[in-house]
């Protein structure tokens, strides 16, 4: 079944991406706002339904507790919906699925975490692409600023956004690994090994839905218009992301080192979508850095799979050799 749930998570995010594309307003200051609160809504009503019937025993002091990771996630997020106004997503998809590779980077220079070679190759072939990216972009932005009015000079600073979604979602990781590496070192309260994911999972929802709430008093503050043609785009990508976090949790229980590297390369899934329902056209150097940077995520998580594996093997082996010298 964790095959089945990757593929699920893979599909959805991927699409999410496309329904988050469509919901972004080029002419509302305010659309990335009335995206987050779509999403922040529908991961509510979730969360209440695991609280229900999930059996979790939640303390709602983990809201609390699980804030700063919660805070990466969906200041990225947001981010991320504000660059989609006026960026490509066959850029930006790839970018943002970049934050994997940061981490890892993260994990080596403060955690101290070795890296093996393999891992360092994608990291930079990675980075490549992405400082390649940003030239084309550069390049892109330049002529059509000498060609257009100068309103039009944003998209070079777009370009920076799924950067920086990047950057902030890659910290959310990190800090991920702190509170979810044990149960025994966890901060979380009241959790065990089976409800651990769970709980950090409805902690991040709860924050989300009140951030949701928020948005919402200050958008009728505002007397923005809530419901518009842009809004059933929004409602899509909320609920394809959140299903898309459900079955996450699911595959990486059931086959984690398998499961990650397919889930991490969802960018393609967006790449496809775009280019058969957006339209969406960029140059032959455009596409060959977007390629470059895929195909350096797949070799991470490849790399990352082998490694894993061969760990998994190397506790076999020492296991069976124990068990056989003690028989002796």
């Amino acid at each position: 079944m964790w095959f089945i749930f990757a593929l699920i998570t893979t599909l959805s995010w991927g699409a999410a991406d496309l329904f988050y594309k469509k919901g972004a307003d080029e002419n509302d200051k305010y659309s990335h706002l009335k995206t987050a609160m779509m999403v922040g809504l529908v991961m509510g009503l979730h969360a209440v339904f695991t609280l229900i019937f999930g059996n979790i025993n939640y303390d709602p002091i983990n809201i609390i507790v699980y804030f700063p990771v919660s805070l990466m996630y969906i200041s990225s997020m947001v981010i991320g919906y504000f660059g989609l106004k006026y960026l490509e997503l066959s850029i930006a998809s790839p970018i943002q699925n970049t934050s994997g590779a940061l981490a890892a980077i993260f994990c080596l220079i403060f955690l101290g975490q070795a890296i093996d070679a393999l891992s360092i190759v994608g990291v930079i072939w990675i980075c490549l692409g992405v400082f390649m990216l940003g030239v084309f972009e550069k390049v892109k932005d330049d002529a059509y600023y000498r060609e257009h009015d100068k309103k039009y000079k944003i998209g070079f600073v777009a370009f920076l956004m799924p950067i920086l979604y990047c950057l902030i979602d890659a910290l959310g990781t990190f800090f991920d690994a702190f509170y979810l590496d044990d149960v025994t070192s966890t901060p979380l309260r009241n959790v065990t090994e089976e409800t651990l994911d769970s709980v950090a999972n409805v902690s991040y929802e709860l924050t989300f839905f009140i951030s949701a709430i928020i948005i919402l008093i200050v958008m009728l503050i505002k007397k923005q218009k809530l419901f518009s043609n842009f809004q059933g785009a929004r409602l899509g990508a909320a609920a394809l992301e959140t299903a898309g976090q459900f079955t996450y949790v699911k595959a990486m229980s059931g086959h984690g080192s398998v499961a990650a590297p397919m889930i991490g390369s969802y960018c393609i899934v967006s790449v496809l979508l775009s280019r058969i329902f957006l339209k969406e056209k960029l140059s032959m150097a455009q596409y060959f850095t977007v390629a470059l940077v895929i195909g350096g995520i797949l070799f991470l998580g490849i790399s990352e799979g082998i490694s894993a594996s061969a760990e998994e093997t190397e506790t076999l082996l020492a296991g069976v050799k124990t068990l056989f010298l003690g028989k002796i």
